[in-house]
């Protein structure tokens, strides 16, 4: 978003927080203090939405990483929260309020599916992906029942694969 303070256009979307002093053409000193919410332009009528916002649970440090990285590369505007279990997941989805969550089945405590099942009745419109090394026909129909959007097998997923599907989730 760009804002204008006289002969000044100056793009907030970028940096949150700016001290910007300026001298006019009469020789004053203007301090301005831009305090900005991040927001990222979406939609193809340039409307202007809060930063789109991806919750990753999964207990594997290193694919939980994996996994941002690979987000943060094709999608340096959206925000990126990590939990490695199914409580801290349910305070993050309740307090960050996700576009888009991924979840892991197998996590220590309660399981990805039991996440699934309780992150669906608080809040049924946000996209779910069960992303898990249990591809098996049984895990496949558990995440349906628990009403998942999509399922994916860490094996046999790509990145590119997902990166679609990220885009086609978060464009609807």
């Amino acid at each position: 978003m760009t804002i204008r303070y006289f002969e000044l256009k100056i793009d907030v979307s970028t940096i949150p927080h700016q001290k910007i002093q300026y001298c006019s053409s009469q020789n004053t000193i203007h301090t301005l203090f831009i305090i900005s919410a991040p927001f990222s332009k979406v939609g193809n009528r340039g409307e202007t939405r809060r930063m789109v916002r991806i919750l990753i649970v999964e207990d594997s440090t290193f694919f939980r990483k994996l996994l941002k990285e690979a987000l943060s590369a094709r999608y340096p505007e959206i925000e990126i929260s990590e939990a490695p279990n199914a409580e801290e997941a349910l305070k993050k989805v309740n307090g960050f309020t996700p576009d888009l969550i991924f979840v892991d089945i197998g996590l220590p405590g309660e399981s990805g599916l039991d996440l699934t099942r309780k992150t669906r009745e608080m809040h049924p419109d946000i996209p779910i992906i069960i992303l898990t090394s249990y591809d098996l026909p049984e895990y496949r129909e558990a995440a349906m029942e628990c009403q998942a959007d999509h399922f994916l097998s860490k094996g046999t997923t790509t990145k590119k694969h997902i990166l679609e599907m990220v885009k086609s989730i978060l464009e609807k």
